[in-house]
């Protein structure tokens, strides 16, 4: 019986819609040697990985998202990972601080510590990183539309335990593109809001050389509904645009290309999110060397990290999603990241319990010091199947590229509502697919069956109240001259051209407010409504 091909067999797949065959050999590779595409590990263009020793030397950070309810309560579980061995600390704030807003904002009624940190000035930061030495950790803040003021934060707070910025390592998200994009968490129009984001990579770049401004990502963009190549194709194109952004202000591009990262979903396809992370180092080393012109190697190298796929967890069956978080985790390290969260298995119910956090923690141990896997870099390259799935990512997120620059770049492809109906159309066909049965998820439409929900974190509604109290206090306390005069600098600055990350710093030193510097700058740059 011969062989059946996926065009005989169109559901078989992947999740991307590349269609897949029953076999894979040299043919397929054209006669080929991968390596003269992929380079080894190390080399140009980095398909292989970024080190030739991969993970022999030094496994990848291990990072586990983290904040609830109040600085204070962060802090505990920032100490808890610690002490289990995690190697970076990760982020998360609450929706009033993503969007810029004070905990005592009527808009923040009912958010306030509940799906991350609440965040209102550097007080809070003062007790979320208390007894933790800012010179030998590395951290993760998922923030972007107020990036910039919580960055402040962070490097006040670097001055005031003595820390010279020099020495200070971690990343900050700040990639407004994707939100316009996916995520919506946006406030001023796009050209300012780009401003802040080319303040802070320019200010970082001078300042702040260990630290990564910016991380340019697609996750966001995937777990909205974009499919592998589609999330690919958008975060290097967003990518793209801030390079040129910044070679148009005048730094050079080897002077800034280090200091870009990536973040990427890693879904349940396994070989094509190993594939996806291949293929991105390979774009984007093309991109600088041949694009950029960028000289220094290290400008041509991407380096990432990735998160496993939230939408993918099911409320049914949660103890399932330990299963999905393993098995995604391991195609991230297999690909080649940098740095991996992996997700909890009880957060399509609520926010992450001690027990549920520790589960996940251990799966990237397990992986990293229990299965093998680290002792050679890139174990799935020559494969003949990976090897054209690679290949299969790069042409396809290519010509996505192309597409997005005969638009005239991401913003213009943004405001024609390019972005938005790609990722709606690429919803809706999985949904499709979800409720025919051609897509399988167990527990959900296959193998479903009632089990018992495990215990969840509850956020008690004092949590509020003691943090709005905890605001006023601040603001009764701290002298309000200094704070108004810091605000109508930052404003005038608003309306020139200079970097306004030195006069935010100054904001937040004098304990301004998230809010009341975001508002500041509101009244300079306006408020962006959307068409699409």
């Amino acid at each position: 019986m011969s062989p059946v091909l996926a065009e005989e067999r169109p559901e078989l797949g992947t999740l991307s819609g590349i269609p897949i065959k029953t076999q894979y050999g040299p043919e397929d590779l054209a006669g080929a040697d991968p390596l003269s595409e992929t380079g080894r590990p190390g080399q140009f263009p980095f398909v292989r990985g970024l080190k030739g020793s991969g993970y022999r030397v030094h496994p990848w950070t291990m990072r586990q998202f983290a904040g609830h309810k109040t600085a204070k309560h962060t802090n505990e579980r920032f100490k808890y990972l610690l002490s289990h061995g995690e190697t970076g600390l990760s982020t998360a704030f609450d929706l009033p601080t993503l969007m810029g807003i004070d905990s005592d904002d009527p808009r923040a009624l009912g958010e306030v510590g509940r799906e991350g940190v609440a965040v209102d000035t550097l007080a809070d930061f003062e007790v979320l990183f208390s007894g933790i030495d800012l010179a030998k950790v590395s951290t993760s803040m998922t923030i972007n539309l107020p990036a910039a003021v919580l960055l402040s934060m962070y490097l006040a707070l670097a001055k005031k335990q003595g820390v010279p910025f020099k020495r200070i390592r971690g990343t900050c998200q700040t990639d407004i593109l994707k939100e316009y994009i996916a995520q919506n968490e946006y406030l001023y129009p796009p050209e300012p809001s780009m401003r802040l984001v080319l303040d802070t990579i320019e200010y970082c770049v001078r300042e702040v050389p260990r630290f990564y401004p910016i991380s340019i990502s697609g996750y966001h963009i995937r777990e909205a509904g974009a499919d592998a190549v589609q999330e690919l194709a958008f975060t290097l194109a967003d990518g793209r645009d801030y390079v040129e952004r910044l070679v148009k202000r005048g730094l050079a591009v080897d002077d800034f290309a280090s200091q870009l990262s990536f973040f990427f979903d890693v879904h349940n396809d396994f070989f094509e999110e190993i594939a996806k992370l291949r293929a991105a180092r390979g774009i984007w080393a093309r991109l600088m060397k041949e694009e950029f012109g960028a000289k220094r190697e290290i400008s041509w190298m991407l380096p990432m990290h990735c998160q496993t796929a939230g939408v993918s967890l099911t409320a049914q069956q949660p103890l399932n999603n330990i299963v999905r978080v393993a098995y995604q985790a391991l195609a991230a390290v297999l690909g080649g990241t940098q740095s991996l969260h992996t997700n909890s298995y009880d957060e399509a119910l609520a926010l992450p319990t001690d027990e549920a956090v520790m589960v996940a923690l251990r799966t990237q141990q397990i992986i990293a010091y229990e299965t093998g896997v680290i002792d050679t870099p890139d174990p799935f390259g020559g494969s003949y199947y990976v090897e054209w799935l690679t290949r299969q990512i790069t042409e396809r997120a290519a010509e996505i590229m192309r597409r997005i620059q005969d638009q005239g770049g991401v913003v213009p492809a943004l405001e024609a509502g390019y972005f938005h109906r790609e990722i709606a159309d690429t919803a809706y066909r999985f949904e499709k697919d979800l409720a025919s049965g051609r897509r399988k998820i167990v527990g959900v439409n296959l193998h479903a069956s009632q089990g018992k929900a495990p215990p969840i974190l509850k956020i008690d509604s004092a949590v509020e109240a003691g943090q709005v109290k905890f605001l006023r206090k601040v603001r009764r306390d701290r002298d309000n001259a200094k704070v108004q005069e810091c605000l109508r600098r930052l404003s005038d600055a608003a309306r020139g051209q200079e970097n306004l990350l030195p006069l935010i710093l100054e904001c937040v030193e004098a304990y301004a407010s998230v809010g009341e510097i975001t508002a500041s700058l509101k009244n300079i740059f306006g408020e962006y409504t959307s068409s699409n």
